[in-house]
């Protein structure tokens, strides 16, 4: 790709060979000019066969392979400082997209300069890609699915690399003390639910959980 894109897709992926060729075709098949939009995909030292997985696809996105694992947040920030769009979202390995997903809300972005980031809501779907639920995007937040302006993200700090669980959270808390997100009532984003999904280690989401109460209540940054 000669041209500098739009929008910059963030893509994490660990152990997910099973589900991580359906995310990148759904990014591949958007309606969105395909030299406005790139793909940066972070494979966080990945056990199984999602490198393999991933270089299939090597000739349409930026893979980029860690050597060892680092974390969620902290292969996020890796891939964001890659990033040259001037938007930049974020999806999971796992996780799929409407065809109009890039479309739709990088148009809006585009015609609110007022507004600083949109949030889509989002279909819960199975393995079998069923259907279970529709969720509002600002009632049930999710990591992915939102479209920030990059400079903003850049200014907040990114993400903390000391969070393994709710770096999502932690984001968009230090996000929302300057900035905002407004709702895109339209269910672009498939969010998958399965028995590896890093929300179902409670131990570990409760131990994270109580380091966000504390940083947030002490007002750090």
């Amino acid at each position: 790709m000669t041209n500098i894109p739009h929008i910059s897709v963030i893509i994490t992926a660990y152990n997910v060979e099973k589900y991580i060729g359906r995310c990148i075709r759904s990014i591949l098949s958007q309606s969105f000019s395909r030299d406005e939009y790139e793909i940066i995909v972070v494979n966080d030292a990945s056990t199984d066969r999602t490198r393999f997985a991933l270089e299939i696809f090597e000739q349409d996105i930026h893979l980029i392979n860690n050597d060892e694992r680092l974390g969620l947040p902290k292969s996020l920030n890796i891939g964001i400082t890659k990033a040259r769009g001037k938007y930049i979202v974020r999806i999971d390995g796992d996780d799929y997209v409407n065809t109009d997903f890039l479309k739709i809300l990088y148009l809006h972005l585009e015609l609110n300069p007022e507004i600083d980031a949109f949030a889509c809501d989002y279909f819960l779907v199975d393995n079998q890609e069923n259907v279970l639920a529709k969720k509002d995007c600002l009632k049930a937040p999710i990591a992915c699915g939102v479209m920030f302006r990059i400079n903003q993200l850049i200014d907040i700090g990114l993400y903390d690399e000391s969070f393994m669980s709710h770096e999502d959270e932690d984001l968009r808390l230090r996000f929302l003390k300057k900035h905002t997100i407004a709702r895109l009532q339209l269910p672009l984003y498939r969010y998958r639910r399965h028995e590896e999904n890093m929300t179902n280690n409670k131990h570990q989401m409760k131990k994270y959980k109580a380091l966000l109460n504390r940083k947030h209540k002490s007002g750090e940054k």
